[in-house]
């Protein structure tokens, strides 16, 4: 299979190489030239199997140059970092569903792709005899920065930087980057908003000259935010996982059409979603759940992608995004893969920070997407009702999804099955939690963490109570302007 560029569909290259690249030329973004498809026979066949059988199987769809057993090696290696299942689906109430995607090593639904990236990236590498140092730049709106400095860290011939809003992340996040371990991992804050950070990391990919300078020191640069396909496609897994086991639990019968309501910022997420649709999966609604930066709801409402307006800042801040990338992909393929119009609406996006979409195109997103948005204060009021109504703690990008959900089904009067997508575990944001669960204003994180553990009985991940412990390695704080000398500087001191 080969993938093809968003916004010049001559560029045409192999899985690998557009895993080892990360984005493609003129800033496009890489597709498959074609979607499998997966049949109810394969759905029942994987009901019988494990996460990482089910990962490499679907995987080898897209990654036809892997061979089966080369994927279920590296997925067995990936989710065996994982406390249990990597992604548990748990029966909430009648035909509502929470699925857990927080049991990886940072807490966070990012995990299932990152510690499963760095595997194919080096055996994309071997298998494309590339001997680059291979230099990726994240740019993080809270959880893909420690997602992706754990996944590479000291992975050789690797070097990792991870650029993130300096005031635009929850405590718990900024702390588990600033005290990352590793010999090849970077971490700079920078003045500004997780769009500044993307647009100067996308900045940088785009700089001639500095990638020249770069490629004759034998370094090529690649990306681990999800505009990376290798970053994507692991995604899509949990989605047909999700639907196997509600099948195989009874709590559908093969066919039934289900919903699934995603918290949205960069657009990653949901679309990985959308491509498990476009596989065959039998779904009904992806519900598009926004926080009060409700660019996204105006787009799926009005056809009108608008992000000239200010950058709200929540208590859930990876959904804290006017610019979603990955809506690229969505477009490219919504307009029948018409390279030159994704490439200007993009450009007219990057310049006058707006662009539409034609009616008929709008009509076809709605058949499958529905946006909706949370207020903050009901961000809060939702927390307190799902804890006191099914004893779930739920943490605030979550909380979004579940309130939007509740939006959609009393606007929509919908009553199929549908899934809650859980994208972070609740001591990722413990000030906010126990805000929303007992009123109190915690100023300290690990107070906090303990207030929750009291109030919910839930345990304390290791992860976050060692943090109190770990010293500060990266503290260092540069403008946006300042990403690209931020980066040859780095480089500098790995290359001594």
């Amino acid at each position: 299979m080969k993938y093809i560029n968003t916004r010049n569909k001559s560029q045409s290259v192999s899985a690998g190489r557009a895993i080892i690249s990360g984005i493609g030329e003129n800033s496009g973004l890489f597709v498959p030239n074609e979607i499998p498809k997966i049949s109810f026979d394969e759905i029942k066949m994987l009901a019988e199997q494990d996460y990482p059988y089910r990962a490499a199987y679907i995987m080898q769809k897209y990654l036809d140059e892997f061979k089966f057993d080369e994927l279920l090696e590296f997925s067995k290696a990936a989710y065996g970092k994982f406390s249990g299942d990597a992604a548990p689906l748990i029966k909430i109430d009648e035909n509502l569903y929470i699925l857990e995607l927080w049991h990886g090593p940072t807490l966070a639904f990012k995990d299932v792709a990152l510690t499963m990236l760095p595997y194919l990236l080096v055996k994309s590498k071997e298998k494309n005899k590339d001997k680059t140092h291979t230099l990726i730049l994240v740019a993080t709106s809270g959880d893909t920065g420690k997602a992706a400095l754990e996944g590479f860290k000291d992975i050789e011939n690797t070097s990792i930087i991870v650029f993130y809003p300096t005031d635009g992340v929850s405590s718990m996040q900024k702390l588990q980057m600033m005290t990352q371990d590793g010999k090849n991992v970077g971490v700079f804050g920078v003045k500004g908003n997780f769009d500044d950070c993307q647009t100067a990391v996308k900045n940088v990919f785009a700089d001639v000259k500095l990638n020249k300078e770069f490629k004759a020191q034998n370094i090529a640069l690649s990306s681990a935010n999800s505009i990376n396909w290798g970053r994507l496609l692991p995604q899509i897994i949990y989605y047909i996982s999700a639907y196997v086991d509600l099948v195989e639990q009874d709590q559908i019968n093969l066919g039934d059409k289900i919903n699934f309501s995603v918290p949205t910022g960069n657009f990653g997420d949901i679309l990985a979603g959308w491509y498990a649709y476009k596989m065959g999966l039998p779904i009904n609604k992806l519900i598009c759940a926004s926080n009060s930066n409700n660019v996204l709801t105006e787009f799926f409402t009005k056809g009108e992608y608008n992000a000239k307006r200010e950058l709200i800042r929540t208590m859930s801040p990876s959904m804290n995004i006017l610019v979603s990338s990955n809506l690229e992909r969505l477009l490219f393929e919504n307009s029948n893969r018409d390279d030159k119009l994704t490439a200007q609406r993009f450009s007219d996006l990057k310049e006058k920070s707006y662009f539409r979409i034609y009616e008929e195109e709008l009509i076809k997103l709605k058949e499958i997407f529905f946006g909706v948005f949370c207020p903050e204060d009901d961000t809060i009021e939702e927390m307190e009702y799902f804890f006191e109504e099914y004893g779930y703690p739920l943490d605030p990008h979550t909380s979004v999804a579940a309130y939007c959900h509740k939006k959609y089904k009393k606007q929509t009067e919908d009553k199929k099955p549908t899934v809650i997508l859980a994208t972070a575990n609740p001591y990722k944001f413990p000030q906010d939690v126990v805000y929303a669960l007992t009123g109190d204003d915690v100023k300290d994180s690990f107070r906090a963490c303990k207030k929750l553990h009291a109030h919910t009985a839930m345990e304390v991940p290791a992860s976050i109570a060692d943090l109190k412990e770990k010293p500060k390695r990266f503290e260092e704080v540069v403008k946006k302007e300042e990403i690209a000398d931020a980066v040859k500087k780095f480089m500098q001191k790995i290359n001594k």
